[in-house]
């Protein structure tokens, strides 16, 4: 087995060219992204310095509010959980994290082997390109030589 084709079979290798492929793709919806936010930013910037004086004390009493609560809230929960549901909720939220893990690896894979293929296409389109000039090039040059001897020799015949 070449190494060229123990390449093509490996799955990480698939996997890691998905993962640049995926990096290359948001890497570039960036600075799109980045203009955008920062209009919103500028357009709604002194709207939200309004909003933010005119509620400042009401923000305030809420939170102040929510803040007692919130730890009522949390004693009351913390009296409902059970020591021993614990192993098993972890065990469950391990396994769906490695489901959707795998899912992901697996999509990436997918995309790797799609951008190999492609690239390995544009290769050999660009290789038989850069062969097609020589070769036409040689048949020239042999014709070209083929017909200078065929000259040649009829002069020598007819002088």
């Amino acid at each position: 087995m070449t190494l060229a084709t123990t390449l093509r079979d490996n799955r990480a290798v698939y996997t890691i060219a998905g993962a640049g492929d995926l990096a290359v793709e948001k890497i570039r919806e960036m600075p799109e992204q980045v203009v955008k936010a920062r209009e919103t930013a500028v357009k709604y910037q002194d709207d939200l310095r309004e909003l933010m004086e005119r509620y400042r004390g009401q923000i305030r009493e809420a939170m102040e509010r929510y803040r007692g609560e919130v730890r009522d809230n949390v004693g009351r929960m913390q009296e409902r959980i059970e020591v021993k549901d614990l192993p098993n909720a972890a065990v469950a939220y391990v396994t769906h994290g490695a489901g959707r893990a795998v899912e992901f690896i697996d999509e990436l894979a997918e995309r790797g082997k799609r951008v190999m293929h492609r690239e390995a296409a544009a290769v050999a389109e660009i290789t038989e390109a850069d062969a097609k000039p020589a070769t036409r090039a040689r048949g020239t040059q042999r014709r070209t030589t083929q017909s200078r001897a065929a000259a040649a020799s009829s002069r020598k015949g007819g002088a």
